[in-house]
C-alpha cells in the first residue's frame, strides 16, 4: 500500500495512522505543506490522508498551497484513490466537493462525545457512541451526494462519507497522549473558557484507556476504507 499524509503544521501529524500503516509495511510519504513541499500525483496513491491545521480552508491568501491542495483532494477522489480527512483534513475534502466551510456556532475543543446517525446500508458505521478529542473551531455544509455519518451536542455535522472510498471526520480518532500535548502547547491561546471548550488540565487529564479506544477506532476506520475489515459499529 501506497500511503501520502498532507500535514499542515509540525505539531499535527498522522498519530496512531502511522503505526497502523507501519504494521502492515505500507509506503508512507509526507507533503509539509507548511514547508513548501510538493503535492503527491493522485495517481500514484493508495491512501491519502489529511490532517488537521490551525488555519481555515478559507485561507487561500495567507496560505496560496490550500488552492492546489483542494485540486489535488479532488482529483484523487475522483479517481477512487482512499482518502481520509480528520478536522481541518475533513473540511478540506468538504471544500474539495463543493460545499461550504463556516465557523461553527460554538468552539469544540476537548473530549465530548460523538453520535452515529441513521445512514444507508454499505456506509461506513461508525460506534454509537464515542467520547472523541475535539478542537475546531469550524463546521462545513454536507457535499453534494454524500452521506452523513455522525454529530455531537455543538457541532451537526461531524462525519460524512463520500462515495466507498472518501471519509471525512471533524473529529480527532488518531490522537496519542504526546500529539495532545503538541495541540495545547502550540494551540493554548484557543482555550478560552466556553461551553464545549475544557481547559488544559481536564483536557490532557483522559486516561490512556481513552486513548485507545479512539486509536482502535480509527484502526477500524482505515481498515474498512482500505478494504481490509468490517465497519467499525463494535467500539
Amino acid at each position: 500500500m501506497k500511503a501520502h499524509v498532507l500535514q499542515h503544521v509540525p505539531f499535527e501529524g498522522p498519530g496512531s495512522i502511522a503505526g497502523w500503516l507501519g504494521e502492515r509495511g505500507a509506503d508512507i510519504g509526507r507533503t509539509r505543506l507548511f514547508a513548501g513541499d510538493p503535492l503527491p500525483d493522485p495517481a500514484s496513491v493508495d491512501l491519502l490522508v489529511v490532517m488537521g491545521g490551525p488555519m481555515s480552508v478559507n485561507d487561500e491568501g495567507r496560505h496560496p498551497w490550500l488552492a492546489g491542495e483542494k485540486r489535488s483532494i479532488r482529483e484523487a477522489a475522483e479517481r477512487g484513490v482512499a482518502v481520509l480527512g480528520i478536522c481541518l483534513g475533513a473540511q478540506l475534502i468538504a471544500a474539495a466537493l463543493g460545499a461550504r466551510v463556516f465557523p461553527n456556532p460554538v468552539k469544540e475543543i476537548g473530549w465530548f462525545p460523538v453520535r452515529a446517525v441513521p445512514a444507508p446500508a454499505g456506509s461506513l458505521g461508525l460506534p454509537a457512541a464515542c467520547e472523541a478529542f475535539h478542537w475546531h473551531g469550524e463546521t462545513f455544509d454536507l457535499p453534494p451526494g454524500s452521506v452523513h455519518l455522525a454529530e455531537s451536542d455543538a457541532c451537526r455535522n461531524q462525519a460524512f462519507q463520500f462515495g466507498r472510498r472518501v471519509i471525512g471526520l471533524q473529529f480527532h480518532l488518531e490522537t496519542t497522549e504526546e500529539s495532545a500535548r503538541g495541540l495545547v502547547e502550540h494551540c493554548r491561546d484557543e482555550l478560552v473558557p466556553g461551553p464545549f471548550v475544557q481547559g488544559e488540565e481536564q483536557l490532557l487529564s483522559a486516561p490512556a484507556s481513552r486513548y485507545r479506544e479512539i486509536n482502535e477506532v480509527m484502526a477500524r476506520v482505515l481498515s474498512w476504507l482500505t478494504g481490509g475489515g468490517a465497519a467499525p459499529t463494535g467500539a
